[in-house]
């Protein structure tokens, strides 16, 4: 009976031993891939961990970041006034000779949006104490432009306004009133030659004053041919102390021989 049973467990070994060579045999016939795919079981897709998300999401920001402030710093560059940009901006009008004349005047203005008889251009020729109507040193420039701020042709016409500005300051119109005087005589004359004296009032007083169509027709038929400094100077009192119609007008006071003319002028023509 003890053999038997010997017996009995020593073919059941057998046969699973030999199933088991049977299954290694198969494994290995098939192809590498197939085995593989049949042994292993499929690979998940690992998921990134909340750490990679953090450090994918600072990268961006920090590329965003730098991208805004090279941006900013640009844009602070460009606001801080400087001389060598205005010394180059000045070169795109300026000849050889280091001044902006007539041609580059015209240029000027036209960049800024300004014709040329434009009162503001006179504001800005102030500001920059030019000399000579028409042209600008670079001396002038340098010394006016920093003084406004302005070393492009955006700064300057965003700078229109304020020197427009100046105009309704009274202290200001008669520091610019006097200027224009200077500014627009020959420099070899004392004087203001009539018809140039004419379009400056009219630039000046031509919309502050309303006697001055009347005061322009006088001029137009007087005998005089140029203002000396003083009669101009009293041509802007006048204005701002005399009423329209005359009635406060004292002439035994002491203003020029001009205005006690022209007063006398106006008197007789309102007769008529």
């Amino acid at each position: 009976m003890r053999d038997f049973e010997d017996n009995h467990i020593s073919e059941a070994a057998l046969g699973e031993s030999l199933s088991k060579i049977r299954r290694i045999g198969s494994l290995r016939s098939c192809s590498s891939s197939d085995c593989f795919s049949k042994v292993m079981p499929p690979r998940k897709k690992r998921r990134p961990a909340a750490g990679d998300d953090l450090s994918a999401k600072k990268s961006r920001h920090d590329g965003m970041y730098r991208k805004y402030d090279s941006t900013r710093i640009k844009a602070e560059e460009e606001e801080v006034f400087s001389s060598k940009r205005c010394l180059e901006w000045f070169y795109e009008y300026a000849g050889t000779d280091d001044i902006v004349g007539p041609e580059g005047m015209e240029k000027f203005c036209e960049d800024i949006g300004v014709e040329p008889e434009n009162v503001v251009m006179l504001v800005l020729a102030w500001k920059l104490d030019a000399q000579n109507m028409g042209y600008f040193t670079l001396q002038e420039w340098l010394k006016g432009m920093t003084s406004l701020q302005c070393d492009t042709t955006e700064k300057l016409r965003n700078s229109l306004d304020y020197l427009r500005s100046l105009l309704n300051e009274p202290t200001n119109f008669k520091l610019i009133y006097r200027y224009a005087f200077d500014f627009a005589r020959e420099k070899d004359q004392r004087s203001l030659d009539i018809n140039t004296a004419k379009c400056m009032l009219g630039l000046l007083l031509g919309k502050a004053w309303s006697l001055f169509p009347v005061f322009h027709q006088f001029l137009e038929q007087s005998k005089y041919k140029v203002i000396n400094k003083d009669q101009w100077c009293n041509v802007l009192e006048f204005s701002r102390t005399i009423n329209l119609d005359l009635s406060n007008y004292d002439e035994d006071g002491a203003w020029p021989v001009l205005l006690d003319e022209f007063v006398e002028w106006y008197k007789g023509k309102q007769m008529t």
